[in-house]
């Protein structure tokens, strides 16, 4: 810039001239950086962002439209694939390339391990003050080695859902406590409505595929009976204990029982759809579902409520939700990176995540918002969640870094294995324990 001030004119610049040049220049790159949105105002940015199937993403492009407006940043939208799997390939295809063509990502909560390379650290555009606005495990499980690799967008955890209206007709007062309570609740109603006709009627619903829900699922059986998790924070593999036995052995009793046996080729929606058909007594599903039940098309919609999914019996028993959500990330490759740092600050914020809730029901990454009288007007049910998401588990995906889908696959698919009766629940786990080990040494 300097120098183009310098050249400037038909004829050559002398010695004064030059100084009134740099000085010019110099006073005009310290009012833009003064300025802060002159440097990036006018500039195209593109985020790759949630899938075009569904509110999601519709909800997304609007707020870059609005995003544009007010700071004059032109956003050019990207759909991610539905499938979170395909999401990663694609991802990691463009970081292989390193390609600068994609400024801001959006990424799973078990990917921060992943793409720490190719993230730019946004410690630098969020203070110590901004951060502490979000929940502390989200921020914990998004830093690695010091970096900040992503800034939580919303979150996820897993939820009970019941039908309030069975529950009063057998003479329920609350919804179970404990995972024993569940399955006699469960039994009772699912006897009770098929000898009132409902021939297809279950008790409970949850998602048995062998893919990563049942990682999911997994966890939230693991932690609520005392078992600790697959890999612990120091790296320990310590999947193999009494705990974990008893809660894998107790799962495969729902099959054909509780629940129908193709729940172990369930994913979330499977469940969801004959939950809102009203074929079901219980769901465990992700908070996105409250919405969708309480539609027009929705059998169930005014019948049903949520709460913490239950605990187990043993004495470090506790209730346990598996941590899931979406974060933003900035792409270390951006070239323009101020303008999109500016974006997702403008996606995290309170005003937008409020929007997010009221409008999608899917929850927000501040507490704050959970005592805001808007969201709570517009989702009562809010009021409950404060504890689940404080609490939540998060799936070691930090510790075992770029090893965590194989990891993870190794349990689902064991899991799956012993759930459909292939393997016992002692072999199941000996085999788990022996691949992690592997594949983290």
């Amino acid at each position: 810039m300097i120098k183009r001030y310098i050249r400037k004119g038909s004829g050559r610049a002398g010695p004064n001239d030059r100084i009134r040049c740099a000085i010019r220049a110099l006073t005009i790159l310290l009012v833009v950086s003064f300025l802060g949105l002159g440097v990036v105002h006018g500039q195209t940015i593109t985020l790759a962002g949630n899938s075009d199937r569904g509110e999601g993403g519709r909800w997304m492009r609007s707020k870059c439209e609005q995003f544009t407006k007010e700071t004059g940043i032109q956003v050019h939208y990207i759909a991610r694939p539905v499938s979170s799997t395909e999401t990663l390939m694609l991802w990691q295809q463009d970081w292989a390339a390193q390609t600068p063509d994609i400024d801001v990502y959006i990424v799973d909560v078990i990917w921060p391990a992943i793409a720490v390379a190719h993230a730019a650290d946004l410690k630098q555009y969020f203070t110590e003050k901004e951060l502490g606005e979000f929940f502390p495990r989200i921020v914990q499980n998004n830093t690695v080695k010091g970096k900040l690799v992503a800034v939580p967008f919303w979150a996820d955890a897993g939820l009970l859902y019941y039908r309030t209206d069975l529950l009063e007709k057998y003479g329920f007062k609350n919804p179970p406590n404990t995972w024993s309570e569940l399955q006699q609740m469960a039994q009772t109603i699912q006897d009770g409505e098929r000898k009132s006709g409902s021939a297809d009627f279950w008790g409970f619903m949850w998602q048995g595929g062998a893919y990563e829900g049942l990682t999911c699922n997994g966890l939230e059986w693991l932690a609520s009976s005392g078992a600790g998790t697959i890999v612990e924070p120091d790296g320990k593999v310590s999947i193999n204990n009494p705990q974990t036995k008893s809660a894998l052995a107790m799962a495969k009793g729902w099959v054909g029982t509780i629940s129908p046996k193709g729940v172990a080729t369930y994913n979330e929606e499977e469940g969801r759809h004959a939950f809102e058909e009203g074929r079901a007594a219980f769901l465990r599903n992700w908070p996105y579902v409250y919405a969708l039940a309480n539609g027009k098309e929705s059998s169930v919609n005014g019948h049903f409520d949520v709460t913490y999914l239950p605990q187990g019996e043993g004495p470090n028993a506790t209730h346990a939700a598996c941590l899931g959500g979406w974060q933003l990330m900035l792409s270390t490759y951006s070239k323009n990176k101020d303008a999109a740092a500016k974006l997702i600050k403008y996606m995290v914020s309170y005003e937008t995540q409020k929007d997010h809730a009221i409008k999608l029901s899917l929850l927000p990454t501040r507490p704050a918002l959970y005592e805001d009288k808007d969201v709570l007007a517009a989702q009562p049910w809010f009021s409950h969640l404060l504890p689940v998401l404080q609490n939540a588990v998060a799936r070691p995906s930090t510790v075992t870094g770029a090893s965590y889908n194989k990891v993870s696959a190794a349990f689902f698919q064991t899991t799956n294995q012993i759930l459909t009766g292939g393997i016992s629940v002692d072999q199941g786990i000996s085999i788990v324990e022996s691949k992690i080990k592997a594949y983290l040494r």
